[in-house]
């Protein structure tokens, strides 16, 4: 049996159940950091990261490595690589905690406390960089795992244990909305209605008091939504329950969103009258795709209809739980929590069996993980893949949608030709098939526009992409468009132009709970790059935001922007910062840029 590490609050390995003695906080560190990363470190960067202070870092490395190897017995640790292999690991804290199941990640004993805590590495300031957000990732990532445990109970009839989860959720963070509209929902579900109305009561005067600003109309929805709500007498049998899918889906594809979901309610009611698991599983399925990719701003209610359908299906592998799977990896996509949502993709791809098409699918939103974490490298591998017409089986938007993303993850790591031709053909298609997805390829494309110095032309598809976003009323397509405007207003050497339109652009983007993380902090580093370089009074304010942001999530590359930003204002230490965090990305013009080749 090997040995049991845990790293979350105060840390202790244990072996055969007896605690083995670690001498020293760096070797603490040693081991968080070859944990963290699985595939190793090289001898000169683990002594350069941890050790730059002693007199022979190589050395202190070696003192290190033998402490380890003495508490956690054969385990490797040797080589000019050095790595642990999971396998010779029985537990360990923080790896459950992002990738295990949210039963077993709910148990961890540590489960929101620090990662190595009380421990601090002043003399070794390019590890210390790498703790500090490590450590938000880990409390963002216990957050999440409380809200899928939250949605969980209350799929399962357990409304009272998801109220207490979603308490626990609101009391780390009180400002995040989706977080009281999950508390709402479930007090209401666990039929305390008295006490859901004060919860929404005290969250807007909260809301008020603190932001300037009142919740979303999802909170008030909470008080009274349910996953089925139907309006209508039940129909008849199997085929009665596809009748009303198929109407609820072309309903939904035709833009008519209240009616379709009507509809879809509607099948869950029959799929249960009815008594097949398959038709259950399918209806909320159904359901809760629509609510996350339709529906603005109702991702919470989608989360709660998928996780029903995991719990009807549990013990079956089908394409129908592995699409759940993709769609609850997808939502904590869109909200910044990648571990999650690639323990997501995993459970998915597990259950998806020999179904090619929802490989396919599950894959395009791995490689949006990959490269909203600077994976970029992987990401592509992984997108084009997905994006080929092999795989895509003739589906035109599976197709428009992963090339548009290989594109994104081609120009981030600044390919920009080879992203030009990728967003033009996505761009062309959806002009063609898919208008409503239209403005994303867009604005990508118009960046490659700006890129090349061709400001009209980038204006252009901005404001088009821009208009058609506002027509469509979706949050994402409006912020990613007005950042492109703000940067053309900062070309054409306009700051307080591009600064007011990159503030509204933040604001549309984050009008709604499920907006996309990412995108908000693509557009935050917009501003920061205006407000830097035409010294506006906020430009650290902005730099916070962006660094608070980027290192909770893990969107590594957007953490080393918010250091050059910083390193502009002067900031010690800020340069040498993102030169420790660029050497570990897949990113030649990143690693250009900063002097970190």
């Amino acid at each position: 049996m090997g040995p049991v590490i845990h790293l979350l609050g105060t840390p202790r390995v244990l072996r055969d159940g007896t605690p083995c003695v670690l001498r020293g906080h760096k070797v603490w560190g040693l081991l968080a950091y070859l944990v963290r990363h699985p595939h190793g470190a090289s001898r000169r960067r683990l002594a350069s990261l941890l050790f730059e202070d002693a007199e022979d870092p190589l050395a202190a490395l070696r003192w290190n490595l033998s402490e380890l190897r003495r508490a956690l017995g054969d385990v490797g640790l040797g080589g000019d690589v050095i790595a642990l292999p999971p396998e010779r690991v029985t537990y360990v804290d923080v790896e459950v905690l992002a990738r295990g199941d949210w039963t077993d990640a709910l148990s961890v004993p540590g489960l929101g406390h620090e990662l190595l805590d009380g421990m601090s590495f002043a003399t070794s300031p390019g590890f210390d960089v790498w703790l500090e957000a490590e450590r938000r990732l880990v409390r963002a990532t216990a957050q999440s795992v409380l809200r899928e445990a939250a949605l969980a109970r209350l799929a399962s009839g357990a409304p009272d244990d998801a109220a207490q989860l979603a308490a626990r959720l609101v009391a780390l963070d009180p400002l995040d909305e989706a977080f009281q509209v999950l508390l709402v929902r479930c007090l209401g579900a666990a039929g305390d209605g008295v006490g859901a109305a004060r919860q929404a009561s005290a969250c807007r005067e909260l809301f008020m008091r603190e932001l300037g600003v009142t919740p979303g109309p999802a909170l008030s929805e909470a008080l009274h939504t349910g996953t089925a709500a139907p309006t209508t007498r039940p129909a008849a049998g199997r085929a009665g329950v596809m009748a009303q899918l198929q109407a609820g889906e072309a309903a939904i594809g035709a833009g008519v969103l209240e009616a379709g979901l009507q509809c879809l309610r509607r099948a869950i009611v029959d799929a249960d009258e009815v008594g097949d698991r398959g038709l259950r599983v399918r209806a909320r399925l159904a359901l809760g795709g629509a609510l996350v990719h339709a529906a603005r701003g109702r991702d919470e209610e989608g989360a709660a209809a998928l996780h029903e359908a995991l719990a009807i299906g549990q013990g079956t592998a089908s394409a129908h739980a592995a699409g759940a799977c993709r769609e609850l990896g997808y939502v904590e996509m869109l909200r910044g929590s990648y571990e999650r949502a690639r323990a997501w993709m995993d459970r998915g791809m597990d259950l998806a069996g020999e179904d090619h098409a929802e490989q396919v699918r599950i894959a395009t939103v791995r490689g949006m993980i990959l490269s909203d974490t600077a994976d970029y490298g992987a990401a592509i591998e992984t997108l084009s893949r997905a994006a080929s017409p092999s795989d895509t089986l003739g589906d035109a938007r599976q197709s428009i949608f992963a090339t548009s993303m290989l594109g994104r993850a081609m120009l981030l790591r600044g390919d920009i030709e080879g992203a030009g031709e990728v967003l033009q053909t996505s761009m062309e298609q959806a002009r063609r098939l898919w208008t409503a997805f239209l403005p994303w390829p867009q604005s990508l494309h118009a960046e490659v526009e700006l890129l090349h110095g061709r400001v009209d032309a980038a204006a252009d598809l901005f404001e088009q992409a821009f208009a058609l976003g506002c027509q469509l009323g979706d949050p994402c397509w409006e912020g990613m468009a007005g950042r492109g405007l703000g940067k053309v207003a900062m070309a054409r050497g306009r700051p307080d132009q591009a600064r007011q339109i990159l503030r509204d652009a933040l604001v549309r983007c984050t009008r709604l709970p499920d907006g996309y993380a990412w995108a908000r902090a693509y557009t935050l580093d917009a501003l920061c790059n205006v407000a830097v370089a035409a010294q506006m009074p906020r430009a650290r304010e902005w730099i916070g935001e962006l660094m608070a942001l980027a290192s909770s999530t893990g969107m590594r590359e957007l953490v080393v922007h918010a250091y050059l930003h910083q390193a502009a204002l002067g900031d010690p230490g800020a340069s040498k910062a993102a030169q420790v965090m660029a050497k570990e990305m897949d990113s030649p013009s990143l690693k250009a840029k900063v002097g970190a080749g």
